[in-house]
């Protein structure tokens, strides 16, 4: 009875706040038409594609032998790169939380970490080529192997893997840290073994957290497009699959239904993800643990398992520095000294690259202040507000984190190319920048949503009621009183959109114009004509731009953020 009188008193006083309700409905709005309309539109013309409701286009293209075998390719790709990522992160997050490590090999763990997040999706393809291929410097010029082939099946594998598994250890470095040392020591003083006490005491507490990883990674997996396209070679992914059958066959009701089986299979992985595992590893999982851990520092375990974990860690660092070399290189796979700047130069000299570059910061630095608020705002709303609709601006909010960019990006070419519904309404936005800004703030918002969710959790409501009491408004109070307590996961979602968008690929490619040169497009255009030099030039001012981005909020956070206040007082 109270309860329902409380909610009943919240719907009532958020009636009569104009600018709320008015914040409102400008974010369904724009999440309706944004995430949930292109994908409407992909069912509507997978289903009516031919001018008659039925199954008639799947038919068609489940009758292909190109595409049953693309579902096929992705899957056995998805699921083995998943369980490669898993268990790698679980090495990796294991030798940190459990075993004692000097100082260098923890600084090889962070960056490893890092690296990924603010990388081109694609540097290690660029990479796996340049040194493993027929041309590659360890191939071909230290052990004189002329006849191997790094595209592929295992290329995609090996590629993603190193990609991806950094996302499994900094999940599972979490979940380890959780775990409540006494549980494992009373084994351990029990006679067990530490293999032992691994497999029936620290494994099944975290199995949830495990299977969680495991699919975060298959979901990432099946849905990239960038390492597919460079390093498969004939061996076809659904999202490669997807993006020619547009570009080549020129079948845009075709491309739609194979979208939506795409979208179908990250969309139950996300839901089983996102409502089972992560529900079943914060029950497993409550709380921090009651003391520090006792590490390991026998050496029978420490020495292999620290040497193991530096070695694969120098070894992506390794990777990811091949890049820079490579755009040093005279002639790639002919001559490689003396090193030389020649192909920096024509990067701005013969092919546009100042455009390039200007155009892919533009677009992302107007997106990112964007994505930034609206993250900060909806998180807002569902954590702060009750109404009717939050539980909608939740739910379609995070649905883009399930939509792969291929995905999106046919979307968005047969719900806007003729107007929304084909009535003329919005054709406009295609093919301009607004539309990639747009794509751009729809693939980050989810990243900001959960980190200002989680952030605005920790802040007491007392403090915005005060406010309140005082005669604010709701906009004065969250400009004032809310975003100041969480400026530092409003900066981060910044940073973090900022890279997203200026190193995003799959969804982009589809609606990008000759009007507008981006970075990462450029990448992909010079990588499959086989100029490696020109496509590792391109992507090492990239990097140098996503690193420098990332360093100067950590120098903004670290010096105007909201620890550093606390500090201070």
């Amino acid at each position: 009875m109270a309860r329902g009188q409380g909610a009943a008193l919240d719907r009532k006083k958020l009636m009569a706040d104009p600018i709320m309700v008015t914040t409102i409905v400008v974010l369904i709005t724009f999440l309706t038409l944004f995430i949930l309309y292109p994908l409407a539109i992909l069912l509507v013309d997978s289903f009516v594609g031919d001018g008659t409701f039925g199954l008639s286009i799947f038919k068609r293209i489940f009758a292909m032998p190109s595409f049953t075998r693309a579902i096929t390719n992705t899957l056995k790709v998805g699921f083995l790169v998943g369980i490669l990522s898993a268990l790698v992160g679980l090495l990796f997050a294991y030798v940190e939380v459990y075993v004692r490590m000097n100082k260098f090999v923890g600084g090889l763990f962070k960056v490893v970490s890092m690296l990924p997040v603010v990388s081109p999706p694609f540097v290690l393809s660029l990479s796996m080529i340049m040194l493993f291929g027929k041309a590659g410097i360890i191939t071909r010029f230290l052990l004189h192997i002329y006849d191997n082939n790094v595209y592929g099946f295992w290329g995609i594998v090996v590629v993603q893997t190193l990609t991806f598994f950094p996302v499994c250890y900094m999940m599972l470095k979490g979940l380890l840290k959780n775990i409540d040392p006494s549980l494992e020591e009373a084994a351990r003083d029990m006679g067990a073994s530490r293999w032992k006490v691994f497999v029936d005491v620290t494994l099944p507490l975290m199995l949830p957290g495990l299977g969680n990883a495991f699919l975060v990674t298959f979901i990432e997996s099946i849905a990239d497009f960038a390492n597919p396209m460079l390093i498969g070679g004939s061996y076809d992914t659904l999202a490669t699959t997807i993006y020619l059958q547009i570009t080549g066959a020129y079948d845009k009701a075709g491309a739609a239904a194979m979208a939506v089986v795409l979208l179908c299979i990250t969309l139950a992985m996300f839901a089983v993800q996102k409502y089972y595992l992560e529900a079943k590893t914060a029950a497993t999982l409550t709380g921090k643990a009651s003391r520090a851990r006792m590490l390991i520092e026998d050496k029978s375990v420490k020495v292999p398992l620290t040497i193991f974990c530096s070695l694969a860690a120098i070894f992506v660092i390794m990777m990811y520095i091949c890049v820079p070399i490579g755009a040093c290189f005279p002639t790639w796979g002919y001559k490689f000294f003396p090193l030389t700047t020649k192909w920096f130069n024509q990067v701005f000299t013969r092919y546009h690259g100042l455009k390039a570059f200007k155009d892919s910061f533009v677009l992302s630095f107007i997106a990112s202040p964007i994505t930034a608020l609206l993250s900060m705002i909806i998180s807002y709303l569902v954590v702060k507000r009750k109404f009717r609709g939050k539980g909608f601006i939740e739910a379609v909010s995070m649905l883009a984190m399930a939509v792969p960019g291929t995905v999106l990006g046919v979307g968005y070419i047969r719900g806007f190319s003729q107007g929304v519904f084909h009535t003329g309404f919005l054709q406009s936005l295609y093919g301009t920048g607004a539309i990639l800004v747009i794509v751009f703030i729809v693939r980050s918002l989810p990243t900001g949503t959960r980190s200002g969710i989680s952030a605005l959790r920790q802040i007491d409501k007392s403090i915005e009621e005060s406010a309140y009491d005082m005669g604010a408004d709701s906009f004065t109070v969250f400009m004032t009183v809310t975003l100041p307590l969480i400026k530092d996961s409003f900066l981060s979602g910044l940073v973090t959109a900022f890279v997203r968008s200026i190193t995003a690929i799959s969804a982009i490619i589809l609606l990008v114009t000759p009007s507008y040169l981006l970075i990462t497009v450029q990448i992909n255009e010079f990588a499959e004509k086989g100029a490696y030099s020109l496509a590792c030039a391109f992507a090492t001012i990239l990097i140098i731009i996503t690193y420098s981005a990332v360093l100067l909020m950590n120098l903004f956070i670290k010096r105007f953020g909201t620890s550093k206040n606390m500090k201070e007082d």
